[in-house]
């Protein structure tokens, strides 16, 4: 029998064919992008590529966005572990989360007039968002202080700075604009934490 694991809110179910199911779905939706836009590409498009019909993409996702999200998540969480990255304490997780981020740029597409096109910000930033939301959690806030707009106001500062650079024609290393995008957003945090 399939076992169920708790994951934030949802249940993810760890049963080998439900993970097949889905990775086939962002497989096929990776391979789609290449050839489509995002907002020309439909359900029926997806479940085609995948080889699976369209009621199973509905048992795993809501629609594309949710699909593009999930993709998203794994993308993400990939790129933090191949580059060994440490969250073991704040200041650790500030710099690693802005370096996944400007990975996560990098390494979007080949082709980089359609990352222009792609709703990144639609996908990376509540994965931002809402690992700020767990970390506050464990934190004390400053009396009026709001965890859901801190983490929206960080997210979209790493966000917006990792794009200028990855936009930016010789651009510096990624660890070195990091580096100073936790410098900058770093401050946010300290203003909210007692």
């Amino acid at each position: 029998m399939a076992e169920t694991v708790q994951t934030g809110n949802t249940a993810e179910n760890t049963d080998p064919r439900v993970l097949r199911s889905r990775q086939m779905l962002m497989e096929s939706l990776l391979r789609l992008l290449i050839r489509k836009e995002f907002d020309d590409i439909s359900i029926q498009d997806i479940a085609d590529e995948a080889t699976l019909n369209r009621a199973t993409f509905y048992l795993h996702y809501a629609d594309k966005n949710a699909l593009l999200q999930a993709m998203t998540v794994e993308r993400f969480r990939g790129l933090v572990a191949r580059r060994g990255l440490s969250f073991t304490n704040c200041d650790g997780a500030l710099r690693a989360i802005a370096l996944g981020v400007c990975d996560y740029l990098s390494e979007t597409t080949g082709c980089p007039g359609q990352l222009t096109k792609m709703p990144l910000e639609g996908s990376i930033i509540p994965v931002v968002e809402g690992m700020f939301q767990e970390g506050a959690a464990n934190h004390a806030m400053a009396p009026g202080a709001d965890p859901k707009l801190l983490a929206t106001t960080a997210a979209w500062a790493i966000f917006g700075a990792a794009r200028r650079w990855y936009q930016t024609p010789d651009r510096i290393p990624a660890e070195e604009m990091a580096a100073k995008i936790e410098a900058m957003v770093k401050p946010i945090f300290l203003t909210a934490s007692i």
